[in-house]
C-alpha cells in the first residue's frame, strides 16, 4: 500500500452489499488510502436500512438521491456526476467503483483515459465490459468471509488429525485455473534469464484480465498459486539482504 496514493471510494448502495463494507475497504487498502468515501442511494426507503450502521462505523458519507421515476433510480447518475467532478479537481490518484451495474462502464473508461487508476468491485455477474474497463476488478465472492467450521466439526477434525473442509489449501480451488493466461503473463514478464518477479507477473495478469484473482482458485496469494503449479518453480533472490520472490518454468 502506498499511503500517499489517495483513492475515492464510490459505492452504488442499490447495487452492493453492506455486509462487505469492511472487506471492500481492506481490498482498497492494498492500493492506497480511501480518502473520499461515499455511498449513494435513496436513504428514505427500507432497502437502504442495512447500510446505516456500517456507513457510520466506517466513516462514509451517505449521499441522498430520490427516485424521480417509478422503477428507476438516480443513483448511477449522481455517482457518475460526482466522479467526474472529483476527477477534474485532481485531488485524488484513483477511484474504486463498487457496483455490478454495466451503467458505470463509460465512467470507468473515461477515468482510465485520463491516466487515473480505476478499480471495480462487484459480483461475478458483472458485465465483462465494465470489468475490462477497469485496471483492477475484484469479485465480491472472493472477499466474502469464509464460514468457520462448527465446534463439532472442529472436534472431529482434531480427533482424526485432519484439516477442516473449510480450511483453505491447495485442494480448495473453486475454479479451474486458466494456464494460458498465466503462461502469457509469465512470457511478457520474463527477462533474459527466463525468470520473472512474481509481482511483475501479477501486474501483467491484471493487464490481461483485470478480474484475475488467486483467491478464486483457493490460494491467498499469487505466490501460493505458483507453488502449486507443476510447470513452475518459485525461487528466492537475495539482493543486499532483501529477499525477492521470482518464478521460472521447470
Amino acid at each position: 500500500m502506498d499511503k500517499n496514493f489517495k483513492i475515492a471510494v464510490l459505492i452504488d448502495g442499490d447495487n452492493a452489499q453492506p455486509k462487505l463494507l469492511k472487506e471492500i475497504l481492506e481490498e482498497v487498502a492494498q492500493y492506497g488510502k480511501a480518502t473520499i468515501r461515499r455511498i449513494y442511494g435513496d436513504w428514505t426507503i427500507t432497502q437502504m436500512n442495512g447500510w446505516k450502521e456500517p456507513t457510520n462505523q466506517y466513516s462514509f458519507n451517505p449521499i441522498q438521491k430520490f427516485a424521480y421515476t417509478i422503477g428507476k433510480n438516480s443513483t448511477d447518475g449522481a455517482l457518475i456526476i460526482d466522479a467526474m467532478d472529483i476527477l477534474h479537481e485532481r485531488n485524488i490518484d484513483g477511484f474504486c467503483i463498487v457496483s455490478s451495474d454495466s451503467d458505470y462502464t463509460g465512467l470507468a473508461k473515461r477515468i482510465r483515459e485520463q491516466g487515473v487508476f480505476v478499480m471495480g468491485i462487484g459480483r461475478k455477474t458483472t458485465p465483462i465490459a465494465f470489468i475490462q474497463s477497469c485496471d483492477v476488478f475484484t469479485f465480491t465472492e472472493n472477499i466474502e468471509p469464509k464460514p468457520d467450521a462448527t465446534p463439532e466439526a472442529k472436534k472431529l477434525n482434531h480427533k482424526n488429525n485432519k484439516p477442516s473442509k473449510n480450511t483453505p489449501g491447495k485442494n480448495a480451488s473453486k475454479e479451474k485455473i486458466d494456464l494460458t493466461i498465466i503462461d502469457k503473463a509469465f512470457d511478457i514478464s520474463t527477462g533474459e534469464e527466463e525468470q520473472a518477479y512474481i509481482s511483475q507477473v501479477g501486474l501483467n495478469l491484471r493487464k490481461i484480465d483485470p478480474s484475475f484473482d488467486s483467491r478464486a482458485f483457493g490460494y491467498k496469494t499469487l505466490t501460493k498459486l505458483f507453488q502449486n503449479l507443476p510447470n513452475y518453480e518459485v525461487i528466492k533472490s537475495d539482493v543486499n539482504g532483501n529477499i525477492h520472490l521470482l518464478v521460472k518454468r521447470r
